[in-house]
């Protein structure tokens, strides 16, 4: 079908799998430059021949969205040494993954075919790739009915307040990639021409933001806050919206201890006993099947 054709072009774009051999290139440079070596050419050109593990483990981290920018060398005092190039080499339009991705499509056509009501959300959207991908399936099956909520302070994560979030600081001052700007995000859903009036920026913190936006009901609600407090703040304003047979899917269950907690606690003090389906290592969901959380 055509519909699947556009989705999946749309995917590997997205995760720049088209282009997966320039960030090989970007890890060989500026792993090369960090340690004072010379460049070689012909390594630049046909990285894949030279450096066919990198490309291998690059591809392998993109298809379940792990850290792929790391790179293993031993110093000059030969103790082994690890470079995090992240800041330099990440220039995807998200970091979920393709497992993450192909998820996201299996859990839109349910909603598709069986006609489940309700705008779809996203809350915690960095580049905002996957909710570029929400925005391209309902522009691909012309379900011009349904928003999509676009809900990001737009400026990095906050400084942790919580004690629940303690040691997991990715503010800008530390994760600086992480602060993506409002326009640059808009500017990322335009270049794919999925910019419109259905796709609506929430700028702010979570808290400040989510209970007052004027959201319905949601078919789909997708969690990518990574702290505690974000993450409790997106349910408590939001989990009540979603409809029976809609969806809640988590991006950092696996990966954040806070948000691990954060689901943990938010599903046994309402009673949710709906299972909670692993997706890849880090990502999980669930299908809602009560009308209120408690």
């Amino acid at each position: 079908m055509d519909e699947k054709r556009y989705l999946e072009l749309l995917r590997r774009t997205l995760l720049n799998e088209i282009y997966i051999e320039n960030d090989v290139r970007f890890l060989y440079l500026f792993a090369t430059m960090s340690v004072h070596g010379n460049i070689d050419g012909n390594v630049v050109r046909q990285i894949g021949r030279h450096k066919a593990d990198w490309l291998n483990g690059v591809k392998d981290a993109r298809r379940e969205g792990r850290p792929w920018w790391l790179i293993n060398y031993t110093d000059s005092n030969a103790q082994p040494q690890t470079l995090n190039l992240r800041s330099v080499c990440d220039f995807n339009h998200t970091m979920v993954g393709r497992l993450r991705l192909e998820n996201l499509e299996k859990c839109l056509d349910v909603i598709r075919l069986e006609n489940i009501p309700g705008d779809v959300a996203e809350t915690g959207a960095w580049r905002g790739g996957a909710s570029i991908f929400m925005k391209g399936y309902l522009q691909a099956y012309a379900l011009a009915d349904r928003n999509v909520w676009v809900a990001d302070s737009f400026e990095g994560m906050p400084v942790p307040s919580l004690p629940q979030d303690a040691g997991w600081d990715f503010s800008p001052a530390k994760v600086p990639i992480l602060a993506v700007s409002l326009e640059e995000v808009q500017e990322n859903f335009r270049r794919y021409d999925l910019l419109d009036e259905s796709v609506k920026f929430l700028k702010g913190w979570f808290c400040d933001t989510l209970p007052q936006a004027p959201i319905e009901k949601l078919s789909l609600l997708r969690l990518d806050g990574d702290l505690y407090e974000s993450t409790m703040d997106a349910l408590n304003a939001l989990y009540d919206k979603v409809v029976p047979g809609g969806f809640v899917i988590v991006d950092d269950y696996g990966d954040f201890e806070p948000c691990h907690k954060a689901i943990t606690e938010f599903r046994d003090t309402h009673g949710i006993t709906a299972p909670l389906e692993e997706i890849d290592w880090s990502g999980v969901f669930w299908r809602k099947t009560e009308s209120r959380p408690g």
